[in-house]
């Protein structure tokens, strides 16, 4: 068995089990066969239980005779799931109605994106097939084992992955390859941002394993290949070459901010004394909402860089995310004592006295006082919590 750079292959072009290949005695493992797909047709995977399911059918009518030649049947193929309509991956679901004699006799149901390609559909339905249109978060059941729907748009509109919990296991047809990246299909509504969002969400869950639509299985590193398909797109965005925290500023002025702090942590990951990414990933952890790290980080950055009037103002920012409006006073007037016409400082400390139960100190403070007038005056009287 060769086992390259990622992922485990198998010796032959041939369906062999899971659980033989990754040397497991998971259940799924178990109960889940394998056939490595080619140029033209890509990865197949079957789930045996009292029924038959597939997820991604291939485009290779061959892959079906070795399969019934093992002892399945048409009719035992009850679901096929397809991660998104290219041909290479959805031509199968097509070709297991057209090649058998009887095949008007299979109850089958095939599952895709609602976004799926509309002559797919048609045709399937012709066939006499049952279409279920997922949105994204469907929990299907597939021959007695239970996998979560992820909608995975970016290199198609109508790409899904689907995850399974128990084994760690994400099947992400070509949203993550081991050895390549594909690229955005404009043709049929794939994009860049909608690319790093799904690879973004799929970092979200706890995966060591990737069943990729071409090439090995990624066994035991899932999460890195992830990471590694998450770099690529952002190159694509900045340039391959470009220095980290040249990429984290661009990325940021783009509004990608969580694309952003990845950067900021490749930085760091270089030199963890990287005052600039620190201070760049403390002020991104504000605006990502996450005031407890940020919190950590301007404390770092304040007993290593010193104070100046933003550091001081974020780290009062993220105590306020925190609801600790007495402990971020303090800052505020340290802040002050550098700049005491700074208006940003006089807002947000009316702000933290107003939300602290100090609404007459908070009006003392005049710019707050009129920068809050209008529709927002009657409910800060009232101590109401202003709008956001």
């Amino acid at each position: 068995m060769e086992f390259p750079e990622f992922g485990y292959v198998p010796d032959e072009t041939s369906w062999e089990s899971l659980a033989s290949l990754l040397k497991s005695s998971q259940p799924f493992f178990e109960n889940t066969l394998f056939l490595q797909g080619y140029e033209f047709s890509s990865n197949i995977y079957l789930v045996k239980g009292d029924y038959l399911s597939i997820i991604d059918p291939g485009n290779d009518y061959t892959a079906f005779m070795d399969l019934f030649a093992l002892g399945f049947k048409p009719p035992d193929v009850k679901k096929i799931v397809v991660t998104h309509g290219h041909q290479d991956h959805a031509g199968g679901a097509i070709e297991i109605f057209r090649a058998y004699r009887g095949h008007k006799d299979i109850d089958l149901e095939v599952i895709l994106h609602e976004a799926g390609p509309e002559q797919l559909k048609a045709i399937l339905r012709e066939q006499g097939c049952r279409l279920t249109e997922a949105k994204g978060g469907e929990i299907l059941d597939l021959s007695g084992f239970e996998v979560e729907v992820i909608h995975t748009p970016g290199h198609t509109i109508d790409g899904i992955s689907l995850y399974h919990a128990p084994s760690r296991t994400v099947f992400t047809g070509d949203t993550v390859l081991p050895h390549a990246m594909a690229e955005p299909d404009q043709a049929v509504g794939g994009r860049l941002d909608h690319y790093l969002y799904s690879i973004r969400t799929l970092l979200k869950r706890d995966i060591e394993n990737v069943m990729p639509g071409h090439g090995g299985l990624v066994v035991g590193i899932g999460r890195l290949v992830i990471q590694d398909t998450y770099e690529g797109l952002i190159k694509k965005l900045v340039g391959a070459e470009t220095p980290w925290m040249e990429g984290a500023n661009t990325l940021a002025q783009k509004g990608l901010l969580e694309e952003a702090l990845f950067y900021s942590n490749k930085a760091l990951a270089e030199d963890q004394e990287n005052m600039q990414a620190v201070e760049f990933k403390a002020f991104l952890l504000n605006d990502l909402g996450r005031s407890a790290e940020a919190s950590e980080f301007f404390d770092r950055l304040l007993a290593r860089a010193g104070e100046n009037l933003y550091r001081l103002l974020g780290k009062a920012t993220a105590l306020m995310g925190l609801g600790k409006y007495e402990e971020s006073l303090d800052y505020f007037d340290r802040a002050l004592q550098l700049d005491p016409q700074s208006k940003e400082a006089l807002i947000h400390k009316g702000m933290a006295l107003y939300l602290a139960g100090k609404p007459e100190e908070a009006m003392d403070i005049e710019v707050f006082k009129n920068e809050f007038t209008g529709r927002f005056k009657e409910e800060l009287i009232k101590g109401s919590s202003p709008s956001p």
